[in-house]
């Protein structure tokens, strides 16, 4: 297959395929995610929605395409992602820019993909916040990375409270989400 630009991605049928752009090369998943990862983007995706939506905070989507940069075709899809409402203008039917915060759930085989190119990404192009979110037993961690210091990530398991950096007033645990 050859490369494609931003436009010829955006022209291509809608899928349920897990598409993504890496600097033109088209990217898919091999497969959906399994039961765990799908359980725990809709709990995270639920919290997150219910702190930011109805306090007009901002607003929270589910798997969306985000053009990192439109000139180089990079184009990602974070399992959640949140716009803050200063930056409302970033969405014009997908994320033009980089969210404010964007979480990628963990799935065997994905491991160091997003924890080191993705990551990079994020941070090179001024995503503010990165969770990481290791679902599968025993880790059942958070990680809480600010993309905008160099700082060690904060890693968050059991009932303790997950502190973001971009959300300061966001209450819940990781057994809020990782619960049986």
């Amino acid at each position: 297959m050859d490369k494609l630009t931003v436009p010829e991605y955006f022209r291509r049928p809608e899928t349920l395929t897990r598409e993504e752009l890496w600097h033109g090369w088209l990217v898919r998943e091999p497969a959906m995610p399994a039961y765990g990862h799908q359980l725990t983007v809709a709990r995270l995706t639920t919290l997150l929605c219910e702190h930011v939506d109805a306090p007009g905070l901002g607003v929270c989507l589910p798997g969306i395409d985000v053009v990192l940069d439109r000139q180089a075709a990079l184009i990602v899809q974070p399992d959640v992602l949140v716009v803050l409402k200063d930056r409302f203008h970033i969405i014009r039917q997908r994320v033009w820019g980089p969210p404010d915060l964007v979480v990628e759930v963990l799935s065997p085989g994905r491991h160091r993909r997003d924890r080191t190119i993705k990551l990079g990404w994020y941070r090179q192009y001024g995503v503010r916040e990165c969770w990481l979110v290791d679902y599968t037993p025993p880790s059942q961690a958070i990680e809480v990375v600010d993309l905008e210091a160099v700082s060690v990530p904060r890693r968050f398991i059991d009932s303790a409270p997950i502190r973001s950096y971009v959300l300061p007033d966001f209450h819940a645990t990781p057994y809020d989400i990782f619960r049986s």
